[in-house]
């Protein structure tokens, strides 16, 4: 008798056997429970008893049957009359959770992106056992305005987005200060002498972790501060709330309507029993706003602080109107903040806010970038070494020479506006992208802007009926044309690094302690130093603020030499540069 003959029978012999048994399995199947369900099915030790070895493959075709017969009854299926397999009803049981009666594919409403991890389980919840304070701003549709909150030192003098937040705040302020080597070196070296003592200081910037170091720093120095946002999206509002905690009047949050950007500024300058005497501002809307509804205030305030291009020029309008009441300090043009922070700043940042906002792989995109400032040269640096095209807009015909020689094209907005991928504005100019040339746009051109004012798109002209606004993300807006055309608008047309990223807290290191210096100057200046008009920083205050940094990269400059400096016709200790140096 033939091997394969041999196989074939023993093989029809166990598959009798394993018929037989799971009969007998699926009688006792067919035996019912009290409650009306059906008994547990057989043991797996039952069905292993009946287990095949594996056959060669050259047993005949009947073998192969059943074989996969016998597969079947390991799979704990049944068998018709013809043998074969005989699908079994399946039973569909819904899986709940342990310590709730909640069934596992209902999903967590308003919950936030950040705390959405750790509710997935228990025993990640019971690790964070605070988490559920550190959620993204759109899980609590309550207004600040709204609530009634308190510190644990029983202060309400704030308006933020969650108090409970301030934990995970301060260990981002702890985390900034290991970044900002020169404020805390202020700090220290001058918190003996409180150069700022009887300073009562109204504040209006971006409230983030850096700006937590500066003010504390001011405090530390013997200011009393006030604080509100700049900006409606790039609050931090777990800082906000470690700010608060502190007893620091804070009055900001992300997302916050312009009914409330103003309230909030009113709520920092108009408080019974406390008047500002210095300003801290970011853009000017904080010294428009104490112009055009406090105009008194101005007696006792000794000085303004601006740091940006756009309050910078504010400054200056008034000043040229005469209508300029105080001395200010144009920090925004000292040599620290145009080629540290303008320049490094944006070059590092810009990439990060278009990544996290639209995940574009941007080699070989065409990009347009509005302005060849120190803003426009940072963003055109970081596309360009990313692999883009990058064309230059500019009006400055010195800048433009820069971007040429730079090996970027420079164009008008109008040649490329049909075929670039994106439009990204750095001018802090209005209108340099307008209605026409949004419509002119091909589908799916990315707009943003780096410049510090929200007027550079003209994004009022885009709110009209025959225009569809799509959220599609936090910061991340849609807006189609009747014949479907689309365009990614982020921020809203403000500004991109601080709306939808970070920005490097060293360099804000520098623009910070260059903004503490300036406030100590104006504030202890003798009366009759600083006219009623705008000023700009001591080239020897830029070099202190950058020789304080220089340590972080346990860097050593050389000293001149008697002879040397004598050749130069400079002091030793500097200024090196003279203040016309831009």
């Amino acid at each position: 008798m033939s091997l394969q003959v041999v196989t074939a029978k023993m093989a029809e012999v166990e598959l009798k056997e394993a018929v037989v048994a799971l009969d007998k399995v699926n009688a006792e199947k067919n035996v019912q429970t009290k409650d009306g369900e059906p008994a547990a099915t057989s043991s797996a030790e039952e069905i292993k008893q009946h287990h095949l070895p594996p056959l060669s493959n050259t047993m005949p075709k009947d073998s192969k049957s059943a074989m996969k017969s016998t597969e079947a009854a390991q799979n704990g299926d049944t068998f018709n009359a013809d043998g074969t397999v005989m699908e079994a009803p399946r039973t569909v049981k819904k899986i709940q959770f342990a310590d709730q009666k909640q069934e596992f594919n209902k999903r967590p409403t308003k919950i936030g992106r950040r705390s959405l991890s750790r509710s997935i389980s228990q025993s990640s919840t019971d690790s964070y056992s605070s988490a559920a304070s550190y959620t993204d701003s759109s899980d609590d549709e309550t207004s600040p305005r709204d609530k009634q909150q308190k510190n644990s030192k029983g202060s309400s003098d704030f308006c933020i987005k969650n108090i409970k937040q301030a934990d995970f705040g301060r260990r981002e302020i702890e985390i900034a200060e290991q970044e900002m080597p020169a404020l805390m070196a202020l700090r220290k070296r001058a918190q003996g002498e409180k150069p700022l003592a009887g300073a009562k200081i109204v504040g209006c910037t971006h409230i983030t972790a850096q700006t937590a170091v500066l003010m504390e720093t001011l405090a530390a120095l013997g200011a009393q501060c006030r604080w509100a946002a700049c900006n409606i999206y790039s609050t931090q509002n777990e800082v906000a709330a470690a700010l608060a905690e502190n007893s620091y009047p804070v009055f900001a949050w992300k997302g916050e309507s312009e009914d409330d950007f103003w309230w909030c500024i009113d709520r920092c300058v108009n408080v019974e029993g406390w008047q500002p005497n210095m300003i801290l501002d970011d853009g000017g809307d904080l010294t428009h706003w104490i112009y055009k509804k406090y105009p008194n205030m101005f007696k006792k305030i000794k000085g303004i602080v601006e740091e940006s291009v756009t309050g910078v020029h504010r400054l200056y309008q008034l000043s040229k109107a005469g209508k300029l009441c105080v001395p200010a300090m144009n920090v925004n043009d000292s040599v620290t903040k145009q080629k540290f922070d303008n320049l490094y700043c944006c070059r590092e940042s810009i990439l990060d806010g278009l990544k996290r906002t639209t995940d574009v792989m941007f080699g070989g995109k065409q990009i347009v970038v509005c302005g060849y400032g120190e803003v426009g040269k940072g963003c055109c640096a970081a596309l360009k070494a990313m692999g883009s095209i990058v064309y230059v807009t500019e009006i400055d015909p010195i800048c433009a020479l820069q971007a040429c020689m730079d090996g970027f094209r420079l164009v008008k907005l109008n040649e490329v506006i049909r075929q670039v991928d994106a439009v990204i504005t750095c001018t802090g100019n209005k209108n340099v992208v307008t209605r026409e040339h949004l419509d002119r746009m091909k589908n799916g051109c990315i707009v943003c802007n780096m410049g510090h004012s929200n007027t550079e798109i003209d994004v009022a002209s885009l709110r009209t009926p025959e225009l569809t606004w799509e959220r599609v993300r936090s910061q991340v807006d849609h807006v189609i044309w009747p014949d479907g055309k689309r365009i990614v608008l982020l921020a809203e047309g403000r500004l991109l690094n601080l709306s939808c990223s970070t920005v490097p807290t060293f360099v804000l290191s520098i623009t910070a302690t260059t903004q503490a210096l300036a406030m100590i100057e104006l504030y202890n200046a003798p009366e009759g130093r600083y006219k009623q008009d705008v000023y700009l920083l001591p080239k020897k205050m830029d070099e202190y603020v950058a020789s304080l940094h220089l340590p972080t990269f346990d860097a050593h400059l050389t000293e001149l030499s008697d002879e040397q400096a004598k050749y130069l016709g400079l002091n030793k200790n500097g200024p090196f540069k003279p203040n016309y140096y831009r």
